[in-house]
């Protein structure tokens, strides 16, 4: 008898995915230049789409401010915080599978570019305001992370989630917080490394709850095994 027929596989992106995706990060990369050359708040929507060759009318099908197209660079490494998270062992504590989701980013580059924002809010509250607004994003994806850990049907503490999460946020900008006094937002590789360690070590603080410095340092992180369908 023929074997069964090969199991379908999941359908990639359309080719219209994948342009827009192209379309979005190439007017990230363009706002992102002219952060750099020519500081916050000092080039404008039509800067970005000229420099990115759209229209300005398309840099609004994406982005509805200067400032909503940089701080989607935040977004994007949150995003892949959360996702790297959600590749995490069922069974595994939450605090446990959040220290290990930083774990997984595992070049210290990886923070660049929430670190170079998040230095450059400093100075600008307009930037800091659409980046305190991707933290308070992320804080709402975390909750419905937290909330997918639970059984169907199982009752589920409001509080606790939503206690979870602000604390998870909190103890990531006090990191980048102890980075930029330690580090005045230097980018090199060396500073980066000390960042991330601060994120890392943060979610340790907060999965001890708040353990004496002296207590015994967490277990080392078990790197997940998932099957390429989670992927």
């Amino acid at each position: 008898m023929p074997g069964a027929p090969p199991a379908a596989q999941p359908e990639g992106p359309s080719r219209r995915e994948l342009n827009k995706a192209a379309t979005r990060e190439a007017i990230t990369d363009a706002a992102l230049t002219l952060l750099r050359s020519n500081g916050p708040g000092n080039f404008t929507v039509e800067d970005i789409a000229d420099a990115a060759g759209i229209s300005r009318r398309t840099f609004f099908n994406y982005f509805g401010s200067t400032e909503a197209a940089i701080a989607s660079v935040t977004h994007g490494f949150l995003d892949n915080a959360l996702q790297q998270f959600r590749l995490r062992p069922a069974g595994e504590s939450f605090m446990e599978s959040a220290r290990a989701a930083l774990v997984e980013l595992a070049e210290p580059m990886a923070v660049a570019p929430i670190a170079e924002l998040y230095s450059l809010g400093q100075a600008n509250p307009q930037l800091g305001r659409s980046e305190l607004e991707a933290w308070d994003h992320c804080t709402e994806q975390i909750i419905e992370a937290a909330r997918e850990r639970f059984a169907p049907g199982t009752e589920i503490d409001e509080l606790y989630l939503r206690a979870l999460a602000g604390s998870v946020i909190a103890c990531g900008r006090a990191a980048m917080d102890l980075w930029l006094a330690r580090c005045g937002g230097d980018l090199t590789a060396g500073s980066l490394a000390t960042l991330r360690q601060l994120l890392i070590d943060s979610m340790s603080l907060l999965g001890s709850g708040f353990a004496s410095p002296d207590a015994a340092p967490a277990p080392p992180v078990t790197p997940a095994t998932t099957s390429p369908e989670r992927h």
